[in-house]
């Protein structure tokens, strides 16, 4: 049988290492020797030996969720073998953290993780009154790695004390958790009058960091983080 879908770039190889791996741009691969955690309904196909169970957020994160309708619907995925992930075929990326990062994730672009990672559902400082119940993001501390997906292909913008970054809310990947936010309008209330220019408000961005965002406003799969 021939066919460029049997191209090698598209077939499965053996795992090499464990953990978490690109298998091409829009889909991640995770080799488990014991427990990895995917948001719900992420899984693709897996060889091996895997039970998929809801993973507990932790009283405090649980308690946030049902309050702000945010976080992140998790599995636990526990076994010997290995996953493929992927979310709506968007973009897909690999972050390692080392001890002492933390970086601030939307919810809605949270793929996989490895157990040495933690998170805690924040509240976005100065966003209180931006949005109904505020904006939140989860923030994830330890050492190991995160996959995390992109609507289209993502923009990563420094952050310098004496330049802040202003961005739309609905194209926010995360940015580093070391910035100070707030909410900052650049729209006029005659002009909303008037109809609106469609960019009420910002998220600004101040310090020394960096900023990701998605070529796209959309809340594209955010029905799914709920």
């Amino acid at each position: 049988m021939r066919s460029d879908i049997f191209h090698a770039n598209n077939s499965a190889q053996p795992a090499t290492q464990l953990g978490l791996t690109l298998q091409h741009s829009r889909c991640v691969k995770a080799c488990v020797n014991g427990e990895v955690y995917a948001r719900q309904g992420s899984m693709i196909g897996y060889r091996g030996q895997f039970a998929f169970e809801v993973k507990g957020q932790g009283l405090g994160n649980l308690v946030k969720r049902f309050a702000t309708g945010e976080g992140v619907p998790l599995m636990s995925c526990r076994g010997q073998g290995e996953i493929w992930f992927a979310h709506h075929a968007s973009e897909c990326f690999l972050i390692d953290l080392d001890p002492g990062d933390a970086l601030s994730i939307n919810g809605k672009h949270i793929l996989a993780y490895e157990p040495s990672l933690g998170y805690e559902i924040q509240m976005v400082s100065g966003a209180g009154a931006f949005v109904g119940g505020g904006l939140f993001n989860c923030v994830f501390q330890g050492q190991g790695r995160l996959a995390i997906t992109s609507h289209g292909q993502p923009i990563v913008i420094p952050v310098n004390p004496q330049q802040p970054v202003f961005a739309d809310s609905d194209a926010l990947i995360g940015w580093s958790s070391g910035l100070q936010t707030s909410i900052v309008r650049t729209q006029s209330f005659g002009s909303m009058l008037r109809g609106g220019s469609g960019e009420v408000a910002q998220v600004r961005f101040d310090g020394a960091g960096f900023v990701i965002l998605q070529p796209s406003e959309s809340n594209f799969g955010a029905t799914a983080s709920r």
